[in-house]
């Protein structure tokens, strides 16, 4: 069967959330059925699946189902040709209050998963979203503190951040279980010649992003500045991250699809690199600069396992999966304010940086 004329269905676990509704988008668009696995559990997920729906008609096959069900997370990948694996327990504060799910949603619902792929015995891809939290709080590494946040003193991670060589250090049952589940996947790969990559994901951002305070932290600045509603900063908030645009962390997810054959058994760190990385009172600065006014702000305790700094070393990404330059941050932010305030309804500035970007 050729690619041509293999009409199977792409899974995506999560289909209907942040970074799994823009995959689809991407690959519906490309004329490819996709098969969205979601249980509409988060606020904002129907209102992606309708959208995703509107866009691509018959396309778009839903199943609202748990990944920890199974049974059905078996039959919706009988047959796909790709499994793209997004649905999670996504927040550290949600794994504090309740580990046992948190372990259940993120390690026996990948666990699932696998166990389907590896039954079925016919080699079907999967791609895992893994986070950078597998690296724990890097309380090892020393900074300094300068005008712009947290700056490594050692000068190979600051030139080029934190690569894959870095020892794996679990902290909060949320890293536990996204750390035993990115384990898994490469080892069904090495133990079971299951075709599997994992990308361990920085801080991603963009359109279709319904940021909260547990997840989602450039959305979410952004939404409660558009609002007009303070930001609570935990920590001093001269953390530094580095952010990358949903559009290119969709080409990485397909491009590790394509590339399988060479990729499989590995992990990839995934983000914005050095020239994407900015702290995060400088987000803030930069949303108070796009809306032309001050932003309300308050202070918070340090949250468990939060990271000072963390800025991806994504050339092993870049070079293996032959990526294309990354979005500016500055460009992408103000573009993510422009969408997310017309949802709202509400008016940007007559002289928005994104405005020139619409009419390139």
């Amino acid at each position: 069967m050729t690619q041509a004329t293999d009409d199977r269905p792409v899974l995506i676990t999560g289909g209907a959330g942040f970074i799994g509704s823009n995959l689809a988008d991407r690959l519906a668009g490309e004329g490819r059925r996709v098969r969205i696995y979601d249980a509409l559990a988060r606020d904002g997920v129907e209102a992606n699946l309708h959208w995703l729906t509107e866009r691509h008609g018959d396309r778009i096959e839903a199943v609202v189902a748990d990944i920890r069900d199974d049974v059905l997370l078996a039959e919706a990948a009988c047959d796909a040709k790709a499994v793209f694996h997004f649905a999670a327990q996504v927040a550290v504060t949600t794994s504090m209050i309740d580990p046992r799910e948190d372990f259940e949603v993120n390690i026996l619902g990948t666990l699932n998963l696998l166990e389907a792929l590896r039954r079925r015995g016919n080699a079907t891809p999967v791609i895992f979203a893994s986070t950078n939290k597998v690296y724990g709080d890097l309380s090892d590494l020393y900074f300094d503190c300068g005008s712009n946040g947290y700056v490594p003193t050692d000068p190979e991670v600051r030139a080029h951040g934190i690569g894959e060589t870095r020892p794996l250090d679990f902290h909060t049952p949320y890293g536990c279980s996204k750390g035993a589940a990115d384990q898994y996947v490469l080892d069904y790969a090495r133990s079971f010649g299951v075709p599997a990559a994992v990308l361990r994901m920085s801080c991603i951002y963009g359109r279709r992003q319904m940021g909260t305070e547990d997840q989602g932290w450039v959305a979410h600045f952004l939404i409660r500045a558009l609002e007009r509603r303070p930001i609570t900063l935990y920590g001093d908030g001269r953390q530094v991250r580095d952010i990358l645009d949903v559009s290119d962390a969709v080409s990485a997810y397909v491009a590790a699809w394509r590339r399988i054959d060479r990729v499989s058994g590995r992990a990839f760190n995934l983000g914005g690199g050095p020239d994407n990385a900015v702290s995060l009172r400088g987000l803030i600065d930069y949303i108070g600069t796009l809306l032309e006014r001050d932003v309300d702000l308050r202070s918070g305790d340090w949250r468990a396992g939060d990271q000072r700094y963390f800025v991806a070393d994504a050339r092993a990404a870049q070079a293996a999966l032959e990526l294309p330059p990354r979005r500016d941050w500055r460009a992408g932010v103000a573009a993510l304010a422009r969408w997310l305030a017309e949802t709202r309804g509400i008016a940007l500035p007559v002289h928005h940086p994104d405005a020139a970007e619409r009419a390139a």
